[in-house]
């Protein structure tokens, strides 16, 4: 995906022909977004102010910074650039690359004035003559970069760029006559990270922003993606510009094995992003929450089962749902173990003793892989889903699962609802995260900071009792035991 703001020439070309003539030679694609990253408008200024660039390891990114950087410092003669990244070893990396790249080219190397090289103060200085342009290397932190009024930044590692960081670096520029900061990155690991919103500026074409994204759309929570992903060879070269050139197909092989990037392949090798985290109104109020608990309450009459389990298959846990007996809804979590083999047995025994109006679990999430174990004990779901029978296993579609999600959050907000207070509860609903869904959203069990399944079960209890409710005629009190 590329988006970037128009242009009536560039400095790439000559940036280009600097770093070949220094021994560093770009591929078309490190050509492509230095030409438009580089774009001027008529008055000579820069097209773009930020340039965001998002492609996987490996590809060759580091020779872009360098050609921007040789470029900076030798044809346009920046007075200060600011080179971060995230790690001092990343950041040393590329002063050591972009030193010998000038050392081994005379005519570079004598417009030198002086080389810093301790640690903290790598940099590069030209002399008088040369115009006396210098560029720092630092390793981001909450205040590096304050107190600089660099005109040309580079971010390496920005998807490790926080918000504090980013408050650091930006208003550096904020005085200059023609800023330009460029970032760097690969899909972060943390769904609520900063360059979240600088790529979404980016696909929407925000004025004066340039943004390339190697990264494929698929969802590496959806198992038949990340199979997709691990064999379709034309995708490996859509999302590897270099795959060919300086990666070969035979390295990614192994890379798509369990035994090499295993579940990180999507995001490592595919520039795959994790769906974004929301603080939005899915996620559900601790307060409105704790307001609702009744360490008396009970359910009375019919019940409703679900299960979940976490991604990791760690953990497991069993919810149920059902009314009490001023009719507000009971909600309970009513087992959470550690693995996944007593899961099959506990939910035969809670069927075979309550006959409940149904049993959920959702076949796109990890639990999907105990369906057929289920169907061997007698759990099924239903011949025709216009008519359940008690018991049997009832299966939510993606907007099943949305419309589930919704339902608890309104049962919150509307405190038509209680529980008994579990501690398993409040630590998931304090640590989840939801992904967007549609026009709606889930929880998201790969994007939350602890384990969710207890949450995600009873949000799967209670949407089986709002669909199969009208079972409840058939309940039969002589079952109605823990």
């Amino acid at each position: 995906m590329a988006s970037y703001p128009p242009a009536v020439s560039s400095a790439g070309p000559e940036f280009a022909d600097l770093a070949a003539s220094a021994g560093l030679h770009l591929d078309p694609w490190q050509r492509y977004v230095l030409d438009h990253g580089l774009g001027e408008r008529a008055d000579g200024r820069c097209a773009a102010m930020t340039v965001s660039v998002w492609v996987p390891r490996q590809n060759g990114k580091g020779a872009i910074i360098s050609a921007l950087e040789l470029g900076w410092l030798f044809l346009t003669k920046e007075p200060l650039i600011l080179h971060s990244a995230h790690e001092f070893k990343t950041s040393q990396e590329a002063f050591l690359r972009l030193r010998e790249l000038i050392e081994e080219t005379p005519d570079l190397a004598r417009r030198v004035n002086r080389v810093r090289e301790a640690n903290g103060e790598q940099g590069i200085e030209l002399t008088k003559a040369a115009g006396g342009g210098r560029l720092r290397f630092v390793a981001r932190s909450r205040g590096s970069g304050r107190g600089f009024s660099g005109r040309k930044n580079i971010m390496d590692e920005a998807q490790e760029i926080t918000t504090a960081q980013n408050a650091a670096m930006m208003p550096t520029l904020s005085a200059q006559p023609d800023p330009q900061a460029w970032h760097f990155g690969t899909p972060p690991t943390d769904p609520a990270a900063w360059c979240y919103g600088l790529r979404e500026d980016g696909e929407a074409g925000a004025p004066r922003l340039a943004h390339f994204d190697w990264g494929l759309d698929l969802d590496p929570t959806e198992p038949a993606d990340i199979r997709t992903g691990r064999t379709d060879r034309e995708l490996w070269y859509a999302a590897n510009p270099s795959l060919g050139i300086r990666i070969s197909e035979e390295y990614v092989e192994g890379e798509a094995k369990p035994s090499g990037l295993g579940d990180a392949f999507l995001a490592e090798r595919l520039g795959v992003w994790l769906p974004r985290a929301t603080e939005g109104p899915g996620v559900l109020d601790l307060d409105q929450w704790a307001a609702l608990a009744d360490e008396e309450s009970r359910r009375s009459g019919p019940v409703a089962i679900a299960l979940d389990i976490t991604p990791s298959r760690s953990h497991a846990a069993i919810s149920v749902y059902g009314l009490r007996e001023d009719g507000l809804g009971h909600a309970e979590v009513i087992e959470h173990r550690p693995g996944t083999d007593w899961v099959v047995e506990r939910l035969v025994q809670l069927a075979e003793r309550h006959r409940p109006v149904g049993i959920g679990l959702d076949p796109k999430g990890p639990a999907g892989s105990l369906v057929t174990d289920l169907q061997k004990r007698g759990l099924v779901p239903p011949e025709n889903e216009d008519a359940p029978r008690l018991g049997q296993l009832a299966i939510p579609t993606a907007q099943d699962v949305a419309a589930g999600c919704g339902q608890l959050a309104d049962a919150v907000a509307q405190g038509t609802l209680r529980h008994i207070g579990q501690d398993v509860l409040e630590t998931a609903i304090r640590g989840a995260r939801t992904r967007p869904l549609g026009d709606a959203w889930a929880w998201g069990r790969r994007l939350s900071t602890v384990d969710i399944s207890p949450l995600v079960s009873l949000t799967l209890a209670r949407w089986v009792w709002e669909t199969r409710a009208h079972l409840a005629q058939a309940y039969d009190p002589l079952a109605n035991v823990w």
